[in-house]
């Protein structure tokens, strides 16, 4: 046997996963070179072998699961150089780029392509599954639990970091009588919100926020403190303070990484998000120290797993009617994406964290809400 198969074929074993098998998480091998690509080029060249079909697999999400569960011992330690191919991938998955590189490649692939694949809200974020048995309850689920854990006030100034297409927007203006400011690096994603929210107390811009000067009653994150890179996490951390009113509540909804790293995954820093680094439980600690009080830490990881393979069930029904500006390549790599993300999820290697900080603590104590 060539002993760049065997090598591979070795380690997938360590999984029980059987090259060729008849269970659904079981890899089909279709292209021979398939081995060496992937000790040649690692995560990219598995990655992008499965673009060029040169591999399936029925159940890829479970594929993915059963590779990061393995916890290498004496037996298997070298299959711990190849699980590092696989967690790079994973340990990155959904977050961004240091700005508008990020934004240009990802956000800005079309609004069709994520209203065919997400809610009906546009939400690009973890839904709340606690109480809700289909995707559009759990995203409104979340939108609700954002705003509870704020205490949103009627009349009170809000500012969304990272604002996507408006949901959060609408959904606090309407409900919780509130003054929103958005604000995004992506022009698709600021028409479509401006579009939205239009006669709402709602203001959309195009801003970076480091360009922000100004007081608002609460902040909120969701999903972007991943687009930014670990190195200015401190310095967001102070934006975010300096912008926050001395009674106000700080909400950090993110992806997060059971380790601290500062590298990124070839295969998503080449396709899918250049650069990106999810934050550690360290990272962000050490970021927040002297600056925030903790006040909760919520984790619902395993909720994206559900999310992910509701967004993937929208992406493959609608193909049909957006597949002529995409090309089969991109409907692979897309899948590829999402499956990949929620076997991450599944695994518990990543978490789901919202974190409510306050700047001087909460009088009498921060009453968690879930």
């Amino acid at each position: 046997m060539d002993s760049a198969k065997k090598y591979v074929q070795d380690r997938f074993n360590s999984a029980d996963i059987i090259i060729n098998g008849n269970r659904p998480f079981d890899i089909q091998v279709k292209d021979e070179r398939f081995y060496n690509r992937i000790l040649l080029n690692g995560a990219l060249g598995l990655g992008e072998a499965y673009m060029d079909s040169w591999w399936d697999c029925p159940q890829l999400d479970e594929f993915i699961n059963r590779l990061l569960k393995i916890t290498p011992n004496e037996k298997t330690r070298k299959f711990k150089e190849f699980g590092l191919i696989i967690k790079a991938v994973i340990s990155n998955m959904l977050s961004g780029v240091k700005s508008s590189e990020s934004v240009n490649k990802h956000y800005d692939l079309g609004n069709e392509l994520f209203k065919n694949t997400l809610d009906k809200r546009m939400l690009y974020t973890c839904g709340y599954w606690k109480d809700a048995d289909n995707l559009d309850d759990a995203q409104e689920a979340k939108l609700d639990l954002i705003c509870r854990k704020l205490n949103l006030k009627p009349g009170q100034n809000i500012l969304d970091i990272g604002c996507g297409w408006g949901s959060f927007e609408k959904f606090a203006s309407e409900r919780y009588e509130v003054n929103v400011v958005g604000i995004s690096k992506s022009k698709k994603q600021i028409e479509y919100a401006q579009s939205l929210c239009k006669g709402l107390p709602v203001e959309i811009r195009f801003q970076d926020y480091k360009e922000i000067n100004e007081q608002f009653d609460h902040i909120l994150v969701m999903g972007m403190i991943e687009n930014i890179g670990s190195k200015n996490f401190r310095n967001f951390m102070k934006v975010v303070s300096n912008n926050l009113k001395p009674e106000g509540l700080f909400l950090l909804h993110t992806i997060g990484s059971r380790k601290s790293s500062r590298s990124t995954d070839p295969w998503f820093d080449k396709y899918i998000f250049p650069n990106g680094v999810l934050p550690s439980e360290k990272q962000i600690s050490t970021a927040t120290e002297g600056i925030f009080v903790l006040e909760d830490w919520h984790n619902f990881g395993s909720d994206y797993d559900k999310t992910l393979m509701e967004w993937h069930k929208n992406f493959i029904g609608n193909w049909e009617s957006i597949k002529d500006s995409y090309d089969e390549r991109f409907y692979r790599m897309w899948t590829y994406y999402l499956l990949s993300a929620a076997g991450g999820f599944r695994s518990r290697k990543n978490q789901l964290w919202q974190i409510v900080f306050s700047k001087n603590g909460v009088p009498g104590g921060y009453e968690s809400v879930r």
